[in-house]
């Protein structure tokens, strides 16, 4: 059987259980003895997939394994989310992540720089369009890359602005005096 037919025949039994959990079959991969299944939240959603979730879609899908056998011979299951900064490999996976900013390393570049990042602003199934925070030449034009140019892409996760110094110490200080002084007053 091969690997494609394989990942067809899990796709088929994992998608329901998924969808029955209210989630999104993100991806599915199969290396090195490693079946990954990767689910999500549907789109538009705030929250991500907790473990509590992840060990329950595992357990679903290991059941659903153990009576349907759809990967011959010794593999690991593992499931997973597609995290903070989740890899793109799909034209699927871009349309999902639009308005968020990407990384992108491309394969052939002859006149053009190896790595963009910036604002995915469109996609489609053959190319997506990048509006770059700004190149090397302080040029922020759009820049649409073919499928078939991108060797990896990811979304990036910005973490907001670092506490100023002293201020979460002071917090800390502040709360556990706090509750010192209520606790002298509750005797």
């Amino acid at each position: 059987m091969s690997e494609t037919q394989t990942l067809d025949k899990v796709r088929a039994l994992v998608a329901p259980i998924v969808g029955d959990l209210q989630l999104d079959l993100y991806d599915l991969e199969f290396r090195g003895g490693t079946l990954r299944i990767t689910i999500d939240t549907p789109v538009g959603s705030t929250a991500g997939v907790d473990l509590d979730t992840i060990a329950l879609a595992t357990r679903l899908i290991g059941r659903e394994f153990d009576h349907h056998d759809p990967v011959p011979g010794h593999y690991t299951l593992e499931v997973t989310s597609p995290g903070l900064e989740r890899t793109l490999r799909t034209p699927q996976h871009f349309q999902r992540e639009l308005g968020k900013v990407v990384a992108l390393r491309l394969r052939d570049t002859t006149n053009a720089d190896r790595r963009v990042q910036g604002v995915l602003t469109a996609a489609d199934d053959q190319s997506v369009t990048i509006r770059p925070d700004v190149d090397i030449h302080g040029s922020a034009d759009e820049r649409t890359v073919p499928y078939t140019q991108i060797d990896r892409a990811r979304t990036v996760f910005t973490w907001g602005p670092a506490p100023k110094p002293g201020k979460a110490r002071a917090a800390t200080r502040s709360r556990t005096t706090n509750a010192a002084t209520k606790k002298e007053s509750a005797r």
